[in-house]
């Protein structure tokens, strides 16, 4: 693992530069409200107050400039003055790039944020990415030796009091740890088969049993979606659910989350430039596994169940075949034209199997779905896709508060599921014309193993794009789903961040449309 450790404390404490290297950072009218005597002990008395002023002057973000004000021990960084209303008001993609490229070096280094109380959740998860957690570099071609950065919060603007230290406990670090670990992983096959997928020891951690159907067990049970694309592998397919029922609740959640070990394409297989980093597929089940821990310690007050559809997209003697049908566990049948489409099958037995066997009133799903995803929506923007346009907005808010961003698909079965098309079964799993909303597609033929007239919100988040910077992961996903759901967690941060009741919403009543009129008022 990688040899920093983060810790995010209400204060850091006085230090001279010189003994711990300091960042401060923040936007440029945010840090012009800090008062010098707020600053003083972690830059005196290398640097004065006069120092500090000029390099405020200095400043001028386009979007973003920082300032030495002190050797390499001391700078000052401003964010974007303005940022566009599909962006983050914390910036939190450029917080990340300014931590990497001005915090000084050192052992011990401490970085000092100034932001609206709003936007401390945002800047917390944006601190937390900068920092690469996986390594398998040897001891001889990597420095051992343990550095620590500790990270503080001013708050400015209205609600500018001392933030309570318990706020600053989301276990931010770890939730990243094992959602950017896992998409990190230099083996996965060898450090993460489908049985393990560090689901056992989560649950063990919180007192949870999963559930874990694999193998041909699956293929007797009916998820012959799961099964399908998992069968040719040395790791059989699985699907794995752990479950949070506290007392008290009064609504069902499924998280249900993309688990592709390994992507090769199967039989449809990749190019020797596409197949590297398909190590990634399972982005979506790792953020969801991540969210889970996190709210779950947060304490959530509704049941909520993370489910787990693993397998490895593997060639071999018993592949699926372009040509094959299979039966999902909706009792669908699927003509495979593409075996590269392999995620919506996973999928489809997952959320199918959240209505009918786990009875969820809430169905996300979440995957590294399409590369057209980054093409719908980009490099930043998650792509959404719901049949609610109420959670349409909210999960754009929640992009926004958290700092995972999210833009919606068009959602528009009437037209775009004819795609799916086939002469022998009830569908195929790859559309006719690629140049047709292909990632609103995609997300479409999930939805249709529910249902398109199922009474319950069934949200699709598809993040093949987001999900990695480079070969790196992001860990995104996990600040996007607490944030979404943060209104049923007794975490007054969380609280603060949900854009609407999402958890607390009487999602089982009625038709959806008519649910999200009674519904409170987003921010």
């Amino acid at each position: 693992m990688a040899n920093v450790v983060l810790e995010f404390k209400a204060s850091a404490g006085d230090s001279e530069p010189q003994n711990r290297p300091v960042l401060i950072v923040g936007q440029l009218n945010n840090l012009a409200q800090t008062n010098w005597t707020q600053v003083k002990g972690k830059l005196q008395p290398a640097v004065s107050e006069k120092v500090w002023q000029a390099a405020l002057t200095a400043l001028n973000p386009n979007p973003t400039d920082s300032c030495p004000l002190y050797l390499s021990h001391a700078a000052v960084a401003a964010l974007p003055s303005r940022v566009s209303r599909h962006n983050s008001p914390s910036s939190a993609h450029f917080l990340s790039r300014l931590v990497r490229t001005c915090l000084p070096g050192g052992t011990s280094r401490c970085i000092l944020v100034v932001c609206e109380r709003s936007d401390v959740f945002a800047s917390a998860c944006a601190i937390a990415r900068a920092f690469p957690i996986f390594s398998r570099r040897s001891a001889s071609s990597r420095r051992t030796e343990k550095k620590e950065v500790t990270v503080e919060f001013i708050t400015v603007g209205q609600d500018n009091g001392p933030l309570d230290p318990t706020i600053l406990q989301v276990p931010l670090t770890s939730i990243l740890v094992i959602a950017r670990a896992i998409v990190d992983l230099h083996q996965p096959l060898l450090l993460l088969p489908t049985t393990g997928f560090e689901i056992k020891a989560v649950g063990t951690e919180l007192g949870i049993s999963p559930v874990i159907i694999r193998g041909e067990d699956l293929k007797q049970k009916g998820f012959g979606g799961i099964y399908g694309v998992g069968k040719a592998a040395v790791n059989p397919p699985a699907l794995a659910v752990l479950s949070h029922k506290p007392d008290g609740a009064t609504q069902t959640i499924a998280w249900v989350g993309k688990g592709i070990v390994y992507d090769t394409g199967g039989l449809s297989i990749k190019g020797k430039t596409n197949m590297p980093g398909m190590k990634r597929d399972c982005g979506g089940a790792a953020a969801i596994l991540g969210a889970f821990k996190a709210t779950v310690k947060q304490g959530f007050k509704d049941n909520l169940h993370a489910v787990f559809c693993l397998a490895e997209n593997a060639v071999g003697p018993a592949a699926t075949r372009p040509d094959d049908i299979h039966t999902l566990y909706s009792g669908k049948t699927v003509e495979i034209n593409n075996t590269d489409a392999e995620g919506r099958l996973v999928l489809s037995d997952g959320v199918v199997y959240a209505s009918k066997d786990l009875s969820a009133d809430i169905i996300l799903d979440m995957a590294t779905l399409t590369g057209a995803q980054g093409i719908s929506t980009g490099k930043y923007h998650c792509a959404v896709m719901t049949n609610s346009e109420q959670w349409e907005m909210a999960c754009v808010s929640a992009g926004r508060s958290s700092g995972d961003l999210a833009h919606p698909l068009v959602y528009c079965p009437e037209l775009h599921f004819s795609e799916f098309t086939s002469a022998v079964a009830d569908m195929k799993n790859s559309v006719a014309d690629r140049e047709n909303a292909t990632s609103s597609c995609a997300g479409l033929f999930i939805g249709s193993h529910l249902g398109f007239d199922w009474p319950g919100v069934w949200v699709h988040v598809d993040i093949a794009s987001p999900v990695h910077a480079g070969e790196r992961a992001t860990g995104f996903g996990v600040a996007l789903l607490m944030a979404l759901f943060g209104q049923a967690s007794d975490d007054p941060m969380l609280n603060q961040v949900s854009p609407l009741g999402a958890a607390r919403m009487n999602a089982a009543s009625g038709d959806p449309m008519v649910r999200d009129s009674k519904r409170r008022r987003l921010v």
